[in-house]
């Protein structure tokens, strides 16, 4: 099935490659999608292209390498976090979409007449959480630990689709070796509920591409 033949995906169903439009087919059919994606790929473009698409609400998630100290940062949580979602910005203006409207902020009172709602937060703040009916795009997945990752992947009820999205080759963390994103790709792999895709064409360019090639 995948994506609707009707639906152009804010104009990019006509000029995915083959590996995005595996990805984006996976979002649609799958509960769980794994892309293992270079820099400039499109992976989070399409992710929330996708999960707009869907229409349910949408939960970005990601992880702060400094999470220890968030806490000591003076500011609400929403200021704490505010640098870590520049991809979602980035993606939301890709296709058109004004994320002053989208994305929830404790300034705007109305958010909730405003259509989809786009919610953000660090997986620091998701313990305790139930995950319904929506989509959750986890957003830099190679800069969470096992952990990590556990914390927020046991929040989901089947009611939500997840797209995470990392590169195994670009991860943040001190200790790298502690990533949880490899392990889960292969946790994960099998089940039928889930898709693994890696995306390897790099449109931002020869220089983006060739400082991607360099491995740790």
């Amino acid at each position: 099935m995948g994506l609707p033949d009707d639906n152009l995906l804010y104009g990019f169903a006509p000029k995915l490659t083959d590996e995005q439009r595996e990805y984006v087919d996976s979002i649609f059919d799958n509960q769980l999608t794994i892309v293992n994606a270079k820099a400039g790929t499109g992976k989070t473009t399409l992710a929330v292209a996708s999960a707009l698409v869907i229409g349910k609400p949408i939960i970005y998630t990601f992880a702060p390498v400094e999470e220890r100290a968030m806490g000591f940062t003076p500011g609400t949580q929403e200021e704490k976090e505010s640098k870590y979602i520049t991809p979602l910005i980035d993606a939301l203006n890709e296709v058109g979409e004004d994320s002053r409207l989208l994305i929830h902020r404790e300034d705007n009172p109305d958010f909730m007449n405003k259509g989809t709602i786009i919610k953000t937060m660090s997986h620091v703040f998701m313990r305790g959480m139930n995950i319904k009916d929506s989509t959750l795009i986890i957003d830099e997945a190679a800069n969470m630990t096992r952990g990590d990752l556990k914390k927020v992947l046991t929040r989901v009820h089947s009611s939500t689709k997840v797209i995470m999205i990392g590169h195994t080759e670009q991860c943040d963390l001190p200790d790298r070796s502690k990533s949880g994103f490899a392990p889960y790709i292969e946790h994960f792999r099998d089940e039928p509920y889930c898709k693994a895709v890696e995306l390897k064409t790099n449109f931002r360019g020869e220089l983006a591409s060739k400082a991607d090639e360099l491995t740790w």
